[in-house]
């Protein structure tokens, strides 16, 4: 017993260590950092007033290297990810919205059913934005190491967010990974799409529905986005199908899955030839139509063709589970029967 509770005594005090040598390192690392800033021409009054507050997150680190690695299909995701009440609470927020909803749809040429869509999948419309100060989380995720540069690029962009105005130290909080607000951008997303929609000088996606809704619409727009289109319809293969024809999960870029996707890419005429039907049987729609065709599980589970509108959602996401949630949750709204 004296032997086990000295071996754990030990074990604490090199715990206690370690974790003293991370934070000495840690600090290290931060005055690092501002020197860097500084070489960026970031100013001084700044550099003093994002990095005053900066601590290491072990809870960030933990979320980074503890994601579960949990067996899941579509057919276990969508009920979850897109329960009835998430639906029912769409609508009644979509009726809420309405015609600031239908307005910046217009503008942007982004259906608004969408736009809620959105909204609802990555912040629970608003509602889960995150608690974790965005400096400490990328500072911290920096310092891990294992995607530095990656996350040196989202800081640069944090500061810039700080320059700018659009929003003070003491509220710039989001996810453990560095993503904001109601659209939940990473920084460097905001800096690109984000929108002073009230055209009050801020770019303000944690608190005010005109920006986060004109920033979501935007994104879309600017990554390809086709009002005229819907995302995709789920489909039926027969069964001497060439699997070859399939975008497949798993590619390793945004260009190789492009490449897959253009390879896989027919017009709804010719997949019907091929033996394609809707998922209740019937013939494909009579349209003059592109889509690709993707598998978000194995041969077994969904299919879907997907049109333009898809590749635009995997641009937010490169995850079929993720664009096809935005797009069944779009789906669900019943736009415009609302």
């Amino acid at each position: 017993m004296i032997k086990k509770i000295s071996a754990l005594l030990v074990s604490i005090a090199l715990s206690g260590n370690v974790l003293a040598k991370t934070e000495e390192e840690f600090s290290q690392y931060v005055e690092q950092l501002k020197v860097e800033a500084t070489e960026k021409g970031y100013s001084q009054s700044l550099i003093d007033t994002a990095f005053a507050t900066v601590k290491f997150k072990k809870k960030v680190i933990a979320q980074d290297k503890s994601q579960p690695e949990v067996v899941e299909t579509l057919e276990t995701y969508l009920p979850k990810r897109v329960p009835q009440w998430k639906v029912d609470k769409a609508r009644e927020l979509y009726k809420e919205n309405k015609t600031l909803l239908e307005k910046i749809a217009k503008e942007y040429g982004v259906q608004a059913r969408f736009i809620v869509a959105l909204w609802g999948l990555e912040s629970n419309f608003g509602r889960v934005q995150g608690s974790y100060p965005v400096i400490s989380a990328l500072v911290t995720l920096a310092f891990d190491g294992r995607r530095e540069e990656m996350y040196k690029r989202q800081l640069w962009a944090a500061l810039d967010i700080l320059k700018d105005g659009h929003i003070d130290i003491d509220h710039f909080k989001g996810s453990w990974a560095g993503a904001m607000g109601q659209t939940q951008f990473m920084p460097t997303s905001f800096n690109s799409y984000a929108v002073d929609y009230n055209k009050d000088g801020r770019k303000d996606i944690w608190t005010t529905r005109e920006d986060a809704f004109a920033s979501i619409a935007n994104y879309l727009s600017q990554v390809g986005w086709n009002e005229d289109l819907t995302w995709g319809r789920q489909v039926k293969l027969p069964d001497s199908f060439q699997k070859e024809w399939i975008v497949r999960r798993g590619t390793k870029s945004r260009k190789e899955w492009l490449e897959a996707w253009s390879s896989s890419e027919r017009s709804l005429q010719e997949w019907q030839q091929l033996g394609v039907k809707r998922a209740d049987g019937s013939d494909l729609p009579k349209v003059d139509l592109k889509a690709a065709l993707v598998m978000p599980d194995d041969e077994k589970g969904r299919m879907y063709l997907a049109y333009d509108n898809y590749k635009a959602l995997m641009h937010w996401n490169r995850s079929y589970y993720f664009a096809t949630s935005v797009g069944y949750l779009s789906d669900r709204i019943g736009y415009p029967k609302i």
